[in-house]
């Protein structure tokens, strides 16, 4: 299977929130059930840096480290006896408007392009990871403080739920779903001991999640990531 995309995704912060699973139902993809953790449906804004990325094996000049800001949720898709756990992303956000239009072209995805930097600052004991991004000349930011000391998942914790979905899902319209596969191992995490958030919901994503810019988040993880691969093929889910 030929590979589409390879990168590294580093420094992943997941910034987690309950929502009304109402709030979800029309990005659903068909075929698909939203993926609860004790009966609480969770949307994760997400911030990463985005390294060394090839497209079908070779670089991308002057564009292939990046910041991505996106707005995540979680499904699941039932295939026989199988169980797929996956993410579907409301908006994916980077600063460069070539890229995103690749992504939207070939995939159908939901990508936009707003000036974005970052800025780490990585100590033996301590290391603080910084993401911002501007919208209507305001930036926006996701950051966390967290222990130098990288540590596995416990099985069957809410941070594991978030960050262990392999495939993705994109709804290409009311009747169509493409499902692909993401490719790493599992991360390893820091514990974050401080955060700092100030999204403006609305003005990124919509009205149905502006009461979040309000809400402190039920979580915030980071993982430290790794290389990841991305499938050219998609499937085509009949249904």
């Amino acid at each position: 299977m030929a590979i589409f995309l390879k990168a590294k995704w580093q420094n992943i912060i997941m910034a987690n929130y309950v929502v009304e699973p109402e709030i979800l139902m029309p990005y659903l993809p068909k075929g698909t059930d939203l993926d609860l953790y004790n009966n609480k449906a969770y949307v994760s804004l997400v911030g990463f840096l985005f390294k060394e990325t090839k497209l079908f094996n070779i670089p991308i000049p002057w564009l292939g480290t990046f910041e991505e800001i996106n707005l995540r949720f979680y499904v699941v898709r039932k295939e026989g006896n199988m169980i797929k756990r996956g993410v579907v992303f409301i908006n994916e956000t980077i600063p460069y408007k070539a890229v995103a239009w690749m992504a939207n072209k070939l995939y159908k995805e939901h990508y936009t392009t707003v000036p974005t930097r970052h800025v780490w600052k990585i100590e033996p004991e301590l290391k603080n990871i910084l993401y911002e991004w501007k919208i209507n000349n305001e930036w926006n930011q996701i950051e966390v403080q967290a222990i130098n000391k990288s540590e596995p998942m416990t099985e069957g914790s809410l941070e594991s739920f978030i960050f262990e979905h392999y495939n993705g899902y994109t709804k290409i319209n009311d009747g169509a779903t493409e499902e692909y596969k993401i490719k790493h191992p599992s991360w390893k995490t820091n514990k974050v001991i401080h955060t700092n958030i100030n999204c403006d919901f609305n003005k990124m994503y919509g009205a149905p999640f502006a009461h979040l810019s309000k809400l402190a988040p039920d979580s915030v993880y980071i993982a430290e990531g790794s290389a990841i691969e991305i499938e050219w093929k998609r499937k085509r889910l009949n249904l």
